[in-house]
């Protein structure tokens, strides 16, 4: 995939690369948390449509008094499984579409954070005391508005 840029990282200060860097880390950070919840989603879809058995089938090996400890099938569907098979299939297409474009977005957004750290190592090896210069500026609360 061919990422551009609306600023090229070639043309950006060191400042700039700096928060470029840390805002894409978030970025990142954001769709990797998106993409966990969206496989979780695919997972219980799944689940759904591949209901388990019922517990507690062969009383016969069980532990004796356990009865109470037992959940009812109904029960456990009810409140884990949610609405039922038909409308977890209907998800999974949209979820596994949803998942894939999350992918294409995090390795533009890892190929982006890539750029930028090869041009920020690139400028700090030929000159590493550039490092430190706009460093002060950063870490500076921003200054009021005036009135």
């Amino acid at each position: 995939m061919v990422v551009t840029y609306t600023h090229p990282v070639s043309g950006r200060s060191l400042s700039e690369l700096r928060r470029a860097r840390r805002l894409l880390r978030a970025e990142r950070a954001r769709i990797v948390q998106w993409r966990r919840l969206v496989r979780a989603r695919l997972d219980l879809a799944i689940a759904v449509a591949a209901q388990p058995d019922a517990l507690g089938q062969d009383p016969d090996v069980l532990p004796t008094g356990t009865e109470a400890d037992l959940p009812m099938h109904a029960e456990l569907v009810e409140h884990v499984l949610g609405g039922g098979p038909s409308i977890e299939l209907d998800r999974l297409q949209a979820l596994r579409a949803l998942d894939r474009q999350l992918a294409r977005y995090e390795q533009s957004v890892t190929e982006a954070l890539d750029a930028a750290t090869t041009e920020f190592i690139r400028r700090v090896a030929s000159d590493p005391t550039a490092m430190f210069q706009g460093l002060d500026a950063e870490d500076a609360p921003p200054s009021p508005a005036p009135r």
